[in-house]
């Protein structure tokens, strides 16, 4: 795929495309001059959001993809990953259950699209336009050992006495979202250590508080804000050297 931007989406429940997705996938249409194809598990939903955004007078393009069950993509410019599910706080499912739910999308399914597209990510210049190509994570701020993950933390994951004794937070998904963060800097490092010549930049990053059924109505940013981050990141110039292998917010290098 040439001159192309790929926005995966990935939720559970019933408003697919709405909030920070579906505001990230808006901007992309408007601000990129190639093809921006949406992704989505569920087809259906998937289809409706183009029908959407063509509404609006603009052109994305779908194809159906989850990342629980990867399908190969033939080389990319930039690829916005906003993949993860979270359970409500009063959810009544087991916690060892929702770890393991949480854990197998949010951070294996992750890792596993860094396994198969990483490879695809063009160096920079290959394209028509040239693009700067930009791999990140959004949302999902791994552990220093990436290998099948170990033992004992899953053991953790599913004990919350265990968690809270050996000071975890209480919520699978806050601990994928570090995981990721740190596998994002993992292979930012590679990159710079394999491709360097191919010039990728790679990072996390995090739309603050938004008003989404995740949020809840009190957060503080819209759903326009909460993209702000992410389109800076995919947009980046064809110059840039960095950020690479950093966790922003508000378009900024946070510290942690």
């Amino acid at each position: 795929i040439s001159n192309c931007i790929i926005f995966i989406k990935f939720t559970s429940n019933g408003h697919l495309w709405e909030g920070i997705g579906f505001a990230i996938a808006f901007d992309l249409c408007r601000q990129f001059s190639g093809d921006v194809v949406l992704t989505a598990r569920d087809t259906a939903r998937g289809q409706a959001a183009v029908q959407q955004l063509q509404a609006q007078g603009l052109s994305p393009r779908f194809h159906q993809l989850d990342i629980d069950d990867l399908q190969r993509v033939r080389g990319l410019d930039v690829l916005v990953n906003n993949a993860g599910i979270s359970f409500n706080i009063p959810d009544p499912t087991p916690f060892h259950v929702q770890a393991e739910v949480t854990r197998k999308t949010n951070f294996f399914g992750t890792r596993d699209v860094c396994t198969e597209l990483l490879p695809l990510i063009k160096p920079h210049g290959e394209s028509d336009e040239e693009p700067k190509p930009c791999w990140f994570w959004h949302d999902l701020p791994c552990l220093p050992l990436l290998s099948s993950t170990s033992p004992c933390y899953l053991s953790l994951l599913c004990y919350t006495d265990s968690l809270l004794c050996l000071h975890w937070p209480n919520t699978t998904y806050g601990v994928m979202k570090i995981s990721i963060t740190v596998l994002s800097r993992i292979h930012a490092r590679k990159l710079s250590e394999q491709r360097r010549g191919d010039k990728i930049l790679l990072n996390a990053c995090c739309p603050g508080w938004v008003r989404t059924d995740m949020g809840g109505p009190k957060a503080t940013n819209s759903p326009e804000e909460g993209a702000e981050t992410p389109v800076y990141l995919a947009l980046l110039p064809s110059d840039a050297e960095r950020p690479h292998g950093e966790f922003i917010l508000e378009k900024k290098v946070e510290q942690w």
